[in-house]
């Protein structure tokens, strides 16, 4: 009986928890994304503003999480075939993840931008994976706290990349 009632608790506990959004904060889809920092693998840093007039994505994983160990190589040739019509993704490692020296073989392979620090609304991530997708004028277009497959990215990025960049976007 008291099994149950525990199981029953944190069940309920674990629907509380999806339910919530990704992040608190400014983050709302069809709003103008914060701005933010992230501080790349390589120490250099990017500032999103920086990148109008490119589709962004921002995912944000953990080495111990497993949906994530099958999106990331998801998500990197999905960019080497998108990269020339506007893309830029940013894989973005989460505390508990091994230190950031023992990934850089794992990104020497990948296409995409491994950032190992944000600033901002987007540090208070507390699901992995977590995914925002930023248009070319800087709205957020998709936030959640779920893996993509190969279905989702073409429904929510290819019209996306279709779109002209706004006028005077630089897109670094």
């Amino acid at each position: 009986m008291m099994i149950t009632r525990w199981w029953n608790v944190m069940m309920a506990a674990a629907l509380l928890w999806t339910a919530t959004p990704a992040t608190a904060g400014r983050i709302v889809v069809g709003q103008p994304a914060p701005d933010t920092e992230l501080t790349l693998l390589d120490g250099s840093k990017v500032a999103l503003s920086s990148l109008r007039g490119r589709v962004v994505l921002l995912n944000f994983w953990a080495t111990w999480c497993v949906p994530c160990r099958v999106e990331l190589p998801l998500l990197d040739q999905y960019y080497r075939r998108t990269e020339k019509h506007g893309l830029r993704v940013f894989a973005i490692t989460t505390e508990g993840s091994v230190p950031a020296y023992r990934m850089k073989p794992l990104f020497a392979a990948l296409a995409i931008t491994p950032a190992k620090r944000v600033k901002g609304e987007y540090a208070n991530v507390r699901a992995v994976p977590t995914n925002y997708i930023i248009d070319r004028a800087g709205i957020v277009r998709y936030a959640a706290a779920r893996a993509f497959d190969l279905d989702d990215l073409n429904r929510l990025l290819i019209p996306l990349l279709k779109e002209a960049p706004p006028a005077g976007a630089t897109g670094g």
